[in-house]
């Protein structure tokens, strides 16, 4: 969320981010509300400044003047019912809206209505030509048993799928060989959990605008009627919520910034908006592997954007490890979500697509998701400010393992895997059975 004085003063800026991010908010009824809200709150205040005047005079008063107060008290108090309870209803309309204020995009952020408005920045690697007719993912896989869609969608309905013998493997190797270079670049790692409560998914952006994504557990606790005793519980889609709620309602001191933490964690998507996209295969799926990385930093505009593009490059040194042609977009206003500063896709070749496919995300917050969670730190003069939040993917799988199999397949049917992944799973081509 944006500091509320910063929007009255720039209500302007706010609706231009508004329009630019094809969001369906009106500013003014925010604003009125606000208006109401700052009223109301004046109003209560008052009333009890007058509760507490009559609790320090009424010991010197007379009986005679002391039911007269107190008459007088029983209609100020019931005013400051009414007004509390008009004030609650505000508020929680209020709340509503300013949790859908965005964030105000970078200067250079491309303005555009759509993904085709993305603009490509950089592409790295050769497409590799083929001699012959190639497969697909989903063929290569079925023809070398790494996976089985049937039993998967047999066992966890649809978009299920086993991962088997090498592909798995695989899998492993990948997320171990990225944990371990984040650790080498000095991130603090963490296997999150992967059920949160509301607060972590709204502080961190993903509600109320990513809800219909998000699993929502059913049995998180209920008496012997089935009435709902414990606290609604949801699956997390990515570790950055829990990561990020690691520090909710937290100090840090300026010193220590910037905090720098990696989190693997099992995610779950409904992809509720992706309905008969991608339906075969394993490039849109309702559970994944993947590890995030968040970087904490000072409240400054240009250090968090230098952060932005070193997170950036940790991915592309994955990416170019692996020996996996790939492009970086700079998506636009329309395309970036709510919260977005500035933000980045990686996209990396697919063959059988005959285009590239999005592997990485790469975004710049600022103290957007911060203020949502509280999150500040010192500064040298004592002063508290809300730190700059940005977040990237490191690697998510099995979506990469498309790229990996489909531009090292070979003739016969058998798949080369890249060098420094071979290394580490211990074989280094999968071969027909």
């Amino acid at each position: 969320m944006l500091d509320l004085n910063f929007i009255r003063e720039n209500a302007e800026l706010v609706k231009k981010a508004i329009k630019n991010k094809g969001l369906s908010l009106n500013l003014y009824d925010f604003l009125k509300l606000d208006d109401k809200r700052r009223t109301l709150v004046q109003e209560i205040d008052e009333l009890r400044r007058q509760q507490n005047e009559f609790s320090k005079k009424i010991a010197d008063l007379s009986k005679e003047d002391i039911d007269k107060e107190l008459a007088g008290m029983k209609v100020l108090s019931t005013d400051l019912k009414r007004i509390e309870s008009e004030l609650k209803e505000i508020e929680q309309k209020w709340q509503e809206l300013y949790l859908l204020i965005p964030n105000i995009p970078s200067s250079d952020t491309p303005i555009g209505i759509s993904e085709k408005d993305n603009v490509e920045v950089e592409k790295w690697g050769e497409i590799k030509k083929f001699d012959f007719k190639i497969k697909s993912h989903i063929e290569l896989m079925k023809d070398l048993n790494l996976v089985d869609f049937d039993r998967g969608v047999k066992t966890s309905g649809f978009r299920g799928y086993y991962l088997k013998n090498e592909a798995a493997v695989m899998q492993l190797a990948l997320i171990n060989y990225a944990v371990s270079k984040m650790r080498k670049i000095g991130f603090e790692f963490m296997i999150t959990p992967t059920i949160l409560k509301e607060f972590a998914l709204t502080g961190s952006g993903h509600f109320p605008f990513g809800k219909d994504d998000i699993y929502q557990l059913a049995n998180t606790g209920k008496d012997e009627t089935g009435r709902q005793i414990g606290e609604t519980l949801y699956l997390a889609g990515t570790s950055e919520p829990s990561l990020l709620a690691y520090f909710a309602d937290t100090i840090l001191e300026e010193k220590d910034l910037p905090r720098k933490v990696c989190g693997f964690s099992q995610c779950y998507r409904n992809e509720v908006g992706s309905y008969g996209k991608d339906a075969q295969g394993l490039y849109r799926i309702h559970e994944f592997m993947k590890v995030e990385e968040v970087v904490l930093c000072r409240a400054d505009e240009k250090e968090s954007d230098e952060w932005l593009e070193k997170m950036r490059k940790y991915s592309q040194d994955i990416l170019k490890d692996l020996e996996l042609p790939h492009r970086v977009l700079q998506i636009c206003t329309a395309d970036m979500g709510a919260g977005k500063r500035k933000m980045y896709d990686i996209e990396t070749w697919m063959p059988s697509r005959e285009g590239y496919g999005e592997t990485h995300s790469d975004s710049n917050l600022t103290d957007w998701q911060p203020r949502r969670l509280n999150i500040k730190y010192r500064k040298a003069n004592g002063e508290k400010i809300y730190v700059y939040a940005l977040n990237n993917t490191v690697i998510a799988s099995p979506r990469i393992l498309i790229a990996i199999l489909e531009n090292n397949q070979n003739k016969d049917g058998s798949v080369t895997i890249p060098k420094i992944l071979a290394d580490l799973c211990g074989f280094d081509k999968i071969l027909p059975r």
